[in-house]
Order: C-alpha cells, then structure tokens, then sequence
C-alpha cells in the first residue's frame, strides 16, 4: 500500500531542502503531507497545511506572533500548534509516518510534534545537533529516529543530499515495513544498567514469559529510562519492576547520564504496581569523556568503556538518596513494594570490586527502612541484587498480586 509521509519543516527559509526531501519520497512511491511552520516568511511553493493553521490550532495569529518581537516564544506558540495538528491528522488517519528537519529552532519543535505521536509510529527528525548533549532526555518520543544533518544548516549541497535522500528512504521504509506494538499479552516493564551490572532479568525474562507476559527491559543510561517513565505514566504497563535507578542518583548529582526529573514517578502517577530495588544507586555514572568533579576525585573509580564511568557514593550521600526514593514511592496511588538486598545493589558491590562498601550499603537500608515506616511496602533481603535469591523474592512478589487481582492474569502466547 501507499504510505504518507507528514512532512514538517520552515518552507520560508528551507525551500529548496523540504523540496528535494519531498521529491525522493514522491520518488520511491510515498505520498507527502506537507506543513509549513514558518513564522516571517511565505513559501513559494504550496503546502498542505499552513503556518496560519498552525498558528490558530493554538489560539494565535502570525501577525501576532510577530508582534511579540521574540522569535523564541514565537515559534515555542508554533511547536505547540504543530504538535496539536500533527496528533489530529494522524487521529484522522491521514498519514502514516512524520519527519521533520531543522537546526536548534526545528528541531525544537520537531520534539514535541513527534512526542504527539504514540509509539509505532515512525518519526524521524533530521537535524544538525542530533546526538546533542542540548537534546535532553525528556524531550525525546519513546521510538524516535535521528539523522545528522551534515552540512544541512543552509542550502543544498552534495552532503545535504545524501542525508536527505537517506532519511527519504528511512522514513517511507519505517512505514512500510513497521509492526506497531499489538499488546496481545500484558507488558512487563523492567530496568537495568546492562547485563553485566545488573543480572537479574536472565532469570526474570523467561519466569514471566512462562507465565503468560511480554517483558521489555529499558536499559538505564538516559534514553532508556526516559522511555521507561514515559509509557508506565500512560499506564502501559501491567506491572513495573524497576530495578535500576542509577538515572534517578545521576540526575540529582547533575550527570548528563540522566532520564530527566520524573524518574521513578511514571508508575505511580498511572497507579500501576510497582516493585522497586535501589539497583546500581551506589554508583554515579559520568560520560566517558567528562572529567570526574572534584568533589569525587578521591572515590573509587570504574571505567566501564569509552562511553561510560563510575564513581562510587558515600554513606551520607547515600543516605539522602534513600530519603529521596522513600519520598517518590510514598507519593505513588498504586501497589509498591521495595525490595532492599543487603548483599550488594550491583555486581561492582562486591568484596573486591570498586564500589564495595558494606557502610555505605547499610547506612541506605537502614535510612531507607526508616523513612519506609508506615509509608511504603518493603522487604530487607539477605542477598545480592544479582542472586537467585533476588530473582525469588520478586516473583513470590509477583505472584501475590497477580493471585490478589492487582496485576492481570498473563495469556498464553497466540
């Protein structure tokens, strides 16, 4: 079948770029809907739908805007006027897949035109700071796609083709070739800080799939974690079991490494069950390239890879994290129930190992048992995170709500 591509761009100062886009989708058999998000210019070429369209979809004019005298606020009233008509033309099934191209200012609003979309949907953003640092996690849709817009920011060239002419392809092929999530069987939503540092979903995986789940496993290192919130806060999943919240130290202590404000907060605001373990909080993870702040200079250090490195927290520090979590949890309108391994929170928690600290793994439990009083659900474990003694625990937890009727009963595969 023909698919549409919504295309989303500033026609005024990107003419020739949205022309040649749309051109090689027309040219591989797509079909495009374009929407100018101009504010000063017109195009000269005709659109699908207007930047004054865009601008009434939020209660503005573009003689208005442009009377505000500030091209930021301007174009933040029209990211939210493209985000609102992009949701209703694809409510009203008119298009199949989204791109949008820009520098800071498109792809700022691309960011919200593609969070409007629900997952599945393929949404591509071209863009000249993709993979950006200035790009924060939660401004990120949970499925969407980057292309580095080399040599893009003005006029066409050589290097502008190829990346257009690739994400031509890349987009019309999404949504050819695209199996949207079908949730046939309930979703397990689970966290982890890879399979080296955490273990527990080796064993987890197949114990739920047996009885009846799909299980998605989010790996906590910013993205992951962001789309973890995201879906649990839409109620996505049948039961959460978030048991990585290094992203939730990491943005308290101002890494890049970070999922945004809302981490461990999605769940509860939806009511969705939750068992929660402090996996990998012991640990603040720097990007490979930064250099270790001061204040951290004398701790144990880890160097995962090129990418990725640790530094092991304090007793005190670790303390107010606990605090920090215990406030989290007691605010969720859901079943939680923490669970609390004396043994180590992650495999670097071990006798030998860089981020052992038996002090600091005991000043948290016994700070967390503290503020846990009353408020929350929880469970002190004589075991490692990593140990089938863990893995244990969670399933009997599990299973108690699934027999209590606070998390649906799994299906059988079809």
């Amino acid at each position: 079948m023909t698919k549409t591509i919504l295309v989303i761009g500033t026609f005024d100062t990107k003419t020739a770029e949205l022309d040649y886009l749309i051109g090689r989708i027309r040219g591989e058999g797509g079909q495009v809907i374009a929407m100018d998000v101009s504010v000063l210019g017109d195009p000269p070429m005709p659109v699908d739908v207007t930047k004054h369209e865009v601008a009434e979809a939020v209660g503005e004019t573009i003689d208005g805007l442009i009377e505000l005298g500030e091209e930021g606020t301007a174009f933040e009233r029209m990211s939210a006027g493209a985000a609102l008509l992009t949701r209703r033309l694809y409510d009203e099934g008119r298009f199949d897949g989204m791109i949008a191209l820009g520098g800071t200012m498109g792809t700022d609003l691309a960011l919200d035109c593609a969070q409007a979309l629900p997952s599945g949907v393929p949404k591509y953003i071209v863009s000249t700071v993709a993979g950006s640092p200035l790009i924060a996690a939660e401004r990120m849709a949970t499925d969407v796609q980057f292309i580095l817009w080399a040599g893009g920011l003005y006029g066409l060239n050589p290097l502008c083709k190829s990346s257009l002419s690739q994400a031509a392809g890349a987009v019309l092929g999404a949504a050819k070739a695209v199996e949207p999530p079908a949730f046939d069987r309930p979703v397990i939503g689970m966290t982890s800080l890879g399979s080296s540092c955490l273990k527990y979903m080796k064993r987890l995986h197949p114990e739920l799939t047996a009885r009846g789940y799909d299980v998605a496993v989010f790996h906590t290192t910013g993205m992951g974690g962001m789309a973890f919130e995201r879906l649990a806060s839409e109620g996505a999943f049948a039961c959460v079991m978030d048991f990585s919240l290094q992203e939730l130290v990491n943005m308290l202590h101002g890494s890049l490494v970070s999922a945004g404000a809302d981490r461990l907060t999605g769940a509860g605001r939806s009511g969705t069950p939750q068992i929660v373990a402090p996996g990998a909080m012991d640990i603040l993870d720097l990007a490979g390239w930064q250099d270790i702040p001061a204040r951290f200079a004398d701790r144990p250090f880890h160097q995962h890879n090129r990418l990725i490195k640790s530094v092991a927290f304090n007793a005190e520090e670790r303390r107010i994290l606990a605090r920090e979590m215990t406030d989290r949890l007691a605010a969720a309108t859901g079943p939680t129930h923490f669970l609390l391994p004396r043994g180590g929170v992650e495999e670097w928690d071990r006798p030998g190992e860089a981020a052992h600290s038996p002090e600091g793994l005991a000043a948290f439990i016994e700070e967390a048992e503290q503020a846990l009083n009353g408020r929350v659900e929880f469970s002190v474990l004589d075991c490692h995170i990593n140990d089938d003694a863990f893995c244990a625990a969670a399933l009997a937890q599990f299973d108690r709500w699934v027999t209590e009727g606070l998390v649906p009963a799994g299906k059988p595969p079809l």
